[in-house]
């Protein structure tokens, strides 16, 4: 590993303002790993800087891209350290192979992860909730217009301190009946930019419409959950958590994996099956359906107030701020930050001597 001069001067000078809000900070530094002749060069730890891209750059045309989210905390300064980066590295290297590309040795990934976090320690948040979002990505980077899988990549690291990703306690989800966000043998169960991109128009009419989140429904059916754009969904009936049987359309989200785990520890009976939104919306009315959240890296735990349909019909939930999703995330947030016993081994320190 190779660390610039520059890169330790810049992130010297650096200074973060008070109001950090989501991704519009980012750290003065960036790593940098490039993909060439069937190997990957050492890693480099750079200033963060922009990026110098020929037109005719594959990643350009054809969208050969993938992306993981995670986070390192610092509460009241007892770490910094990792949320299950394991997991992070993993999935990444599933959607690389999904997406025909090559997969990154974990000396790299988990090297650029630590050094990064490392260097940036002091701008690792502290207060309730903060943390730094540590973004990992992939492009490919071949220069010709040739439609085949590139065979020149580059690997980056970049990373944002944070604060909440929702601010207003509860979302108001609508239910999207119309457009779709994934098929069955597609890419759904990637992480790459095309699956975002393909739910920005139905993002943009949830907003107009006055909601918050847009619920994907399954392309065989229109009727089976799938997800929300970013997150996975939970929901809780007669006492019991429900949640979507992952397939091939749905994100295999390290949060939803661990507040499985978590809840069956804490002897919340979990059940993991297909949920049919006609089902759901009586299940709301009989008030059997108390509560339901979404989840993922960026929001954690963001309960859900209401769902709304193409039609006008809302469906409000008894409990917007239930008991389950509540303790669930004071769990899940307390092991992330330390206040918490890690039962399951989830937190990883930095390695400073990486």
């Amino acid at each position: 590993m190779i660390v610039e001069q520059e890169a330790k001067k810049a992130i010297e000078n650096f200074s973060m303002p008070d109001n950090i809000g989501f991704g519009k900070v980012l750290l003065p530094i960036m790593a940098i790993s490039e993909f060439k002749d069937g190997k990957w060069s050492e890693l480099v730890i750079s200033p963060y800087k922009k990026l110098e891209l020929d037109p005719t750059t594959k990643v350009l045309h054809y969208g050969q891209e993938i992306f993981e989210g995670m986070k390192a905390y610092n509460y009241k300064g007892q770490g910094p350290v990792l949320f299950r980066p394991i997991e992070n590295f993993k999935r990444f290297n599933f959607s690389a192979s999904r997406m025909a590309m090559p997969e990154v040795p974990e000396e790299i990934f988990m090297g650029a992860v630590h050094k990064i976090t490392s260097l940036g320690e002091k701008f690792v948040p502290r207060r309730d909730g903060e943390s730094l979002y540590i973004r990992p990505f992939m492009i490919a980077t071949e220069k010709n217009l040739g439609i085949k899988p590139s065979e020149e990549f580059m690997f980056i690291v970049i990373a944002s301190p944070v604060g909440s990703y929702f601010s207003g306690g509860t979302i108001k989800v609508f239910i999207e009946e119309e457009m779709i966000r994934a098929c069955k043998g597609g890419t759904g169960n990637a992480k790459t930019g095309g699956n975002y991109a393909g739910g920005l128009n139905a993002a943009i009419k949830t907003k107009e419409k006055g909601f918050d989140q847009t619920m994907w429904l399954s392309a065989e059916d229109k009727d089976s959950i799938e997800e929300l754009s970013g997150m996975n969904f939970f929901c809780v009936i007669d006492d019991k958590l429900y949640t979507p049987e992952l397939t091939d359309t749905i994100l295999n989200g390290i949060t939803r994996k661990s507040i499985i785990e978590l809840a069956r520890h804490e002897n919340i009976e979990v059940v993991e099956k297909r949920l049919s939104i006609k089902e759901l919306k009586g299940l709301i009315k009989e008030a059997r359906c108390t509560e339901a959240f979404a989840c993922g890296t960026a929001a954690i735990i963001t309960p859900i107030d209401s769902f709304h349909d193409e039609r006008g019909e809302s469906f409000h939930l008894k409990s917007a701020h239930g008991p389950v999703a509540r303790k669930l995330r004071n769990k899940l947030l307390g092991i992330q930050q330390l206040t918490e016993t890690d039962s399951f081994g989830w937190i990883e320190k930095i390695k400073e001597t990486i």
